[in-house]
């Protein structure tokens, strides 16, 4: 009864989510600090691939020590600038006792897109972790203080670390963001109602973007072992309880870039006088741009990282777009005009000028 119980609470919550609206995130480790999510819930059409390694030393006899490695890896993808389904995999976690391998599927959406009048970071999170055979949920927020954010998260989990009783978790966190490349973390996070032998735990961590490209890197401090909800919410217990050291590296991977770019709105013919093309996910998101004699196109890079619109036969070469930027150009003569972005010349299109109005 108990398995059936949990089971339609997890097809019940996912069901909630997946209707729910929300903002998209970027992968990257400057959202998020070492035990708390951040929230991001991806971009459409990017498989997301996350790992993380906590190095410990224990002494399992006669003053002997050993380094202990816990990996965790996440490999999610985002739907319709909605949300993100994922699962993560841990081994040598022992978040719950006797069982070395950890397990988590998880959902999570953003249910509502922060403004300039509500600045709020918010989203849910559904989960079961299959170590603890428990139904797992998170409430995050994140309220931005011009370069800080301070966030929160609540937790419950349905079976707590195989114990067979619910538990509740409570944290707090801090990012601040120094430059466009560079943030510093802090969190703790502590079950409601600890046992003897439980602590809170904490992490700390100095969070790099790394430049002209996708993944970002963590360096950390933490007490806790793994990135799943039950994982990150407590100090490791005995004898694997000392501080922890280690990294981690997010790999977002543009599918359209190796499943073929395809038609429709990637091949367009327009009339306008003014044609905009955005550069996102590190692609021209119209790869054959079609347009008549005298006809102004717009380029706005709506990336995370610097890009550029640069002609193969060196008719033009914009300056370095930053995030947020755009550079414009006229095209009076027809033919065909083939481009790329100079720092990622993987990234490839074509403007055609049709002769005659």
């Amino acid at each position: 009864m108990k398995h059936h119980l949990r089971d339609a609470t997890a097809l019940a919550l996912a069901g909630v989510l997946l209707l729910s609206p929300g903002p998209a995130e970027a992968q990257s480790v400057l959202l998020r600090t070492p035990n708390l999510s951040g929230g991001w819930v991806g971009n459409p059409g990017v498989l997301d691939f996350t790992f993380l390694h906590r190095f410990t030393v224990i002494d399992i006899q006669d003053g002997e020590d050993r380094v202990v490695n816990t990996p965790t890896f996440l490999l999610g993808y985002s739907f319709a600038n909605v949300f993100l389904v994922g699962v993560q995999y841990s081994s040598s976690s022992r978040t719950v006792p006797d069982k070395p391998n950890e397990r988590e599927v998880l959902v999570r959406v953003a249910p509502f897109k922060p403004s300039a009048e509500l600045p709020l970071e918010f989203t849910l999170t559904g989960a079961y972790n299959a170590a603890a055979e428990s139904v797992d949920g998170e409430l995050a927020v994140g309220v931005p203080l011009g370069p800080a954010t301070v966030m929160g998260t609540l937790r419950g989990f349905s079976d707590g670390y195989g114990a067979d009783e619910s538990r509740l978790a409570l944290g707090a966190g801090l990012r601040l963001r120094l430059t466009d490349n560079l943030s510093l973390a802090g969190d703790f996070v502590t079950p409601t109602d600890k046992r003897e032998d439980e602590e809170f735990g904490w992490g700390a961590a100095l969070q790099l973007a790394i430049p002209f490209t996708p993944h970002t890197l963590s360096l950390q401090a933490t007490n806790t072992t793994t990135s799943t909800l039950q994982g990150s919410s407590r100090r490791a217990l005995a004898p694997f309880h000392g501080t922890r050291y280690g990294f981690e590296f997010t790999v977002p991977i543009t599918l359209s870039r190796y499943l073929g770019r395809g038609g429709g709105a990637r091949d367009q013919t327009v009339t306008a006088d003014t044609v905009t093309v955005a550069i996102r996910d590190f692609e021209f998101a119209i790869q054959r741009l079609t347009v008549r004699p005298g006809t102004t196109i717009v380029w706005v890079n709506e990336g995370n990282v610097p890009h550029t619109s640069s002609s193969d036969a060196d008719l033009w070469d914009s300056p370095m777009l930053a995030p947020g930027e755009s550079y414009a150009r006229v095209f009076e003569e027809a033919g065909e005009y083939p481009y790329h972005c100079e720092p990622h010349p993987f990234m490839t299109a074509v403007v055609v000028v049709q002769p005659g109005g």
